[in-house]
């Protein structure tokens, strides 16, 4: 079962702002544009092979509809709808979206909806997208920030230890750091499905609420691009919730910013480290610890802990 899940694909994220959310994506962020389909526009970041890395969708309200996971085989495919099924946890199979073969459909215990997939159209960029080099999906924009790769996705949950077991024992993936309260509650969990660090997150949900978004992250080429990034965001009016700090967990350098839709999305570098050891053991951080703050900058927000999409009264 462990490697049945290749890597996180993309998300599809809800706007109620869509022409501003586009010209964040694309303009501010370096995003491509890569079709249309209705209501929603495919972007993709410049090292992705697939056909898009963010599905943006106009809705009533901000959040995340879905997230989309490849499988590493046919074989894998079948085998975790199969058990996804006998859990319970199955939606159904639907066409695919746009370069994406069949897909099934299934939702976590907190309701959050994903999509797994196996066949899926490789990128071939043409004209000024075509690279120099030919083991490069396309062209760098040199565009805004120029994010490289979709990263991870942060999930809000009401329970977070419930969600891990879950991706732990019907998608195969694995904890490789969590926040441990001092009554014992997991009020957080990081994890992975191959050798990066993390690519999905459950966070508590203060609000008791389900199903909602934290934030999802975009890995940069370099640490520096993040600090560009800062004036970028400042020439363009876009909100700076908080960094450039230090992650104590993952280590990662991160600045977070809320898109126009009010989304809240993350740069980080080098976003998910490596992790080589076949038995990784999982890194508990102790409340007193994670009270700390941050490896070194300023301490969290409050907004931090209390901003999520959709928003809740």
């Amino acid at each position: 079962m462990t490697g049945d899940i290749a890597h996180l694909g993309h998300v599809e994220l809800l706007t109620p702002e869509p022409e501003k959310s586009l010209w964040f994506f694309t303009r501010v962020m370096g995003l491509t544009e890569n079709g249309r389909d209705g209501d929603s526009v495919y972007l993709r970041t410049w090292d992705d092979y697939e056909h898009h890395s963010l599905k943006l969708t106009a809705h009533h309200t901000s959040g995340i509809r879905r997230t989309a996971l490849r499988a590493s085989s046919q074989e894998a495919l079948d085998r975790r709808v199969k058990a996804l099924a006998d859990a319970g946890r199955g939606i159904g199979w639907i066409d695919g979206d746009a370069g994406i073969g069949p897909t099934y459909l299934f939702t976590d215990p907190d309701g959050h909806e994903f999509e797994l997939y196996w066949e899926s159209e490789w990128y071939e960029a043409t004209g000024d997208l075509r690279p120099a080099l030919k083991n490069q999906a396309q062209a760098y924009p040199g565009r805004g920030v120029c994010v490289r790769r979709l990263d991870h996705v942060n999930f809000l949950a009401a329970e977070t230890e419930p969600n891990g077991n879950f991706v732990r024992d019907l998608l195969g993936g694995r904890v490789t750091e969590q926040i441990r309260l001092n009554d014992g509650t997991i009020a957080a969990q990081w994890l992975h499905f191959t050798n990066k660090s993390y690519d999905l997150v459950y966070t508590r949900d203060r609000t008791g609420t389900r199903g909602r978004l934290h934030h999802i992250a975009f890995a940069t080429d370099t640490r520096e691009d993040i600090l560009r990034a800062a004036d970028i965001f400042l020439e363009n009016d876009v909100f700076i919730e908080t960094g450039p700090h230090k992650h104590a967990i993952q280590q990662t350098f991160f600045l977070y910013v809320y898109e126009p839709g009010g989304n809240r999305v993350e740069l980080c570098n080098p976003g998910a480290r490596l992790v080589l050891a076949p038995d990784w053991k999982t890194v508990t951080w102790t409340e007193a610890e994670r009270a700390k703050g941050q490896a070194w900058g300023l301490q969290t927000i409050e907004s931090f802990h209390t901003h999520g999409t959709p928003p809740v009264a």
